[in-house]
């Protein structure tokens, strides 16, 4: 893809997301994560009507009179987004691939963001965090975003959700607004998903296709591997082979709304060929 081809999808895209952000997104964004960062003001002496829980023992005690701690809203957050590039997200049956679909749901949040004068960031990860973009503010900023979003190549089509964790623990000591987009296909992040989950606000935004769930009935048929690249003749008409690969599908879902639900994260699932923009109004609107 070629510069100017790439300025106009991003173009493309800045203006579908920019649109959803500025009608839809941004009073949801706003009313469901400001004010739920409080960072310590000040301490003044206890007033009538105060809450006891706020007393500062240790001026109290010094001064032989009650004080309490006055916290107020941090006004700016800083948001990350943590995008899945392993080879299953370029799967699509329908009109795009999950990464396509990924890219306008991040832009679209990321746009959300800058309406608040907050700070955002991206990670691309596989089995490696393959990009991170620390957090900043500004439009030129999302649209570089955006930019590495279409543009990026990965080294590699594997997926570690766990690698990715790790590196978000270790990158971002101040709590932060983190969705991370994938079609989770991986397991065991259980461990690290609790630990980040423990600091920020993470929710999970899952992504997939029809035929990531069932496989149709095509007769035998040669199949690849995203992720490994290797290829084999499947007999797509043999029921056995259909119900284990849709019991695959069902044991990552549950894994995935579990683990998430487990380490206090919220869950989004939307369908390539879904209604992103329900899904994610209606996460906004449940969650403020």
């Amino acid at each position: 893809m070629d510069t100017k081809e790439i300025l106009k999808k991003v173009r493309k895209i800045e203006i579908k997301t920019r649109r959803l952000s500025d009608d839809i997104f941004g009073g949801e964004y706003h009313s469901t994560f400001k004010g739920r960062g409080m960072t310590f003001s000040e301490v003044r002496q206890y007033q009538y009507g105060d809450d006891i829980r706020a007393i500062d023992w240790n001026v109290t005690a010094r001064y032989n009179e009650p004080y309490v701690k006055v916290f107020e809203e941090e006004r700016e957050l800083t948001m990350l987004l943590m995008v899945d590039v392993s080879g299953s997200e370029y799967f699509g049956t329908n009109q795009q691939f999950k990464r396509d679909t990924a890219t306008e749901i991040a832009a679209t949040l990321a746009f959300s963001a800058i309406q608040n004068n907050d700070k955002v960031g991206l990670m691309l990860f596989s089995d490696q965090v393959e990009l991170y973009i620390p957090p900043k503010k500004g439009k030129s900023h999302v649209l570089r975003i955006i930019r590495e979003l279409i543009e990026f190549k990965p080294k590699s089509k594997q997926t570690n959700i766990n690698e990715a964790l790790k590196f978000l623990s270790n990158v971002l000591k101040k709590k932060a607004i983190v969705f991370l987009l994938s079609d989770f296909m991986d397991d065991d992040y259980e461990q690290t998903l609790k630990i980040a989950g423990r600091k920020h606000d993470v929710t999970g935004i899952k992504i997939f296709d029809k035929h990531d769930e069932e496989i149709p009935n095509l007769g035998i048929v040669p199949m690849q591997d995203a992720e490994t690249g290797n290829v084999q003749l499947v007999n797509t008409s043999a029921k056995s082979i259909r119900t284990n690969y849709k019991a695959n599908a069902l044991r990552l879902q549950d894994y995935y709304t579990k683990t998430f639900s487990k380490s206090g994260a919220g869950t989004i699932t939307t369908r390539v060929d879904g209604d992103y923009v329900k899904k994610l109004l209606g996460y906004f609107k449940h969650k403020g």
